[in-house]
């Protein structure tokens, strides 16, 4: 069911927007502390309210700011979800009363002219009592009472989010207070349509949201020359040469003693979750630094997870001697990647907007081949083959025998040769035989998992 109207949850920072946001959503993907102004960039997510699919954005804490610093750009990415909204939820502290700040900010809400209701957030308890009636100034209507960490007041939430929007509720929706508080999320069911998960990841300042911008045609991400603006995983949706794509604009990723601040803590375990669910990784390196530990440690990390790789070479635009940088970078990727012969490197510049048509042809290459299966057949046709060119070993004097290969699964493609002693095949014949499937089946920059299991060919008649 696609995701017809947008609501902008905003507010003034550690109000408990993006603690709203994750509730609504059912998914923890927006980053929670007490920290205030974590959320830097607008955070998209789908809610299922009482039976309606919406589309909700946690958006940057509103604050007052100088022109030009990091706190105006993210005001400006606030506004902008503001007027693109159908439905605002301005969210206040109701432990914390009515400040200063937020008086300015609904202002700006109410001159916006959308519709908005006002939450009072964290009014578990009597402490947010007195808060509770001092948000009746802001001239936003009547507030409504809600915990989103403890689940408390969502159901009074939703209906009345379902009458702003002017949604029929639906006669068969019985949701109870839990059912509410929970966000209702449906199992995500598989669909050949649905989006291809791309995460860009690297170093602070390789330009990852500028490339996110370049490739969305739009300002979607706060970019600067200050490192890590980014702090946790953002998604947006990208059609390109008919394929969706859900791009993941992440954190950057710095050595584990470099990383101090509980924000950038938790931006980096953000990070590493986005890995972990995106189906192509693209690893933006500095043309201008090459590839340093840090983005073989990223790369190593992608491999280990199975995720298809394509390495990203970002500012080529100010590389004098390319030739020679680009020699450089291949003979590292090969070297130090050996595990992932064939990885492909595509030089780019995102502020300049050039290599882009390179670069996604190459994400959904990688995609395919990440999703590519063989058939039984042609396996133990080359199977045969490679055991005709070089022999499997002898072990305690008997001759080790490959009797069947299959593939058992894609995403990353797996395989699984039933021998008769696996534990004793040498490691240099596992890799010749990973090399000549390789090669044999075109798998280049893609993980590949092979595994030996004892036993006959289990699928043969008896």
């Amino acid at each position: 069911m696609p995701a017809t109207r947008t609501i902008a949850i905003v507010g003034r920072p550690n109000v408990g927007k993006s603690t709203l946001f994750n509730r609504m959503t059912g998914k923890r993907t927006a980053l929670v502390s007490d920290l205030p102004g974590l959320t830097r960039d607008r955070k998209e997510g789908e809610a299922d309210i009482w039976g309606h699919v919406v589309n909700v954005v946690d958006t940057a804490g509103l604050e007052e700011a100088a022109s030009g610093s990091i706190a105006a750009r993210m005001r400006a990415q606030t506004e902008l979800a503001i007027g693109a909204a159908d439905l605002i939820l301005f969210v206040i502290d109701a432990r914390a009363g009515v400040t200063p700040v937020d008086k300015e900010f609904a202002r700006i809400v109410r001159n916006a002219g959308n519709k908005a209701l006002l939450v009072a957030n964290k009014c578990e308890g009597s402490k947010g009592t007195e808060g509770f009636y001092e948000a009746y100034a802001l001239g936003l209507g009547e507030p409504i009472a809600i915990s989103a960490e403890h689940s408390e007041g969502m159901s009074d939430l939703y209906g009345d989010i379902v009458e702003a929007l002017g949604l029929e509720m639906e006669a068969d929706n019985e949701n109870d207070e839990n059912d509410a508080a929970d966000g209702g999320q449906p199992e995500e069911a598989e669909d050949p349509a649905r989006p291809i998960k791309v995460a860009i990841v690297g170093r602070p300042n390789a330009g990852k949201s500028t490339l996110v911008n370049a490739l969305l045609g739009e300002e979607r991400m706060i970019t600067g020359p200050e490192p890590g603006l980014t702090r946790d995983s953002v998604s947006s949706d990208l059609e390109w040469a008919g394929r969706n794509i859900k791009l993941f604009d992440t954190a950057g990723l710095r050595r584990k003693s470099k990383v101090e601040d509980t924000a950038e803590k938790l931006a980096t375990s953000d990070t590493i979750r986005a890995i972990r669910f995106a189906e192509v990784v693209v690893l933006l390196v500095d043309a201008e630094r090459g590839i340093e530990h840090q983005d073989l440690t990223i790369a190593s990390m992608v491999a280990d997870e199975g995720r298809a790789l394509v390495i990203a070479v970002n500012k080529w635009d100010l590389i004098v001697e390319k030739q020679k940088r680009l020699k450089e970078l291949h003979e590292t990727v090969t070297e130090r990647l050996a595990q992932m012969p064939g990885l492909r490197v595509v030089t780019l510049s995102a502020l300049g907007e050039r290599g882009l048509e390179k670069l996604m042809a190459e994400v959904l290459a990688g995609y395919d081949l990440w999703n590519k299966r063989i058939s039984t057949n042609d396996l133990n046709r080359w199977l045969r083959e490679a055991m005709d060119r070089h022999s499997p070993p002898a072990a305690s004097g008997r001759r080790i025998k490959m009797r069947y290969m299959t593939q058992v699964s894609a995403r990353p493609p797996t395989f699984v040769v039933f021998c008769s002693k696996p534990d004793s095949l040498p490691d240099s014949y596992v890799r010749y035989l990973e090399k000549s499937l390789r090669d044999t089946f075109d798998f280049p920059g893609v993980p590949i998992r092979f595994n030996l299991r004892k036993g006959d060919n289990p699928y043969a008649k008896d």
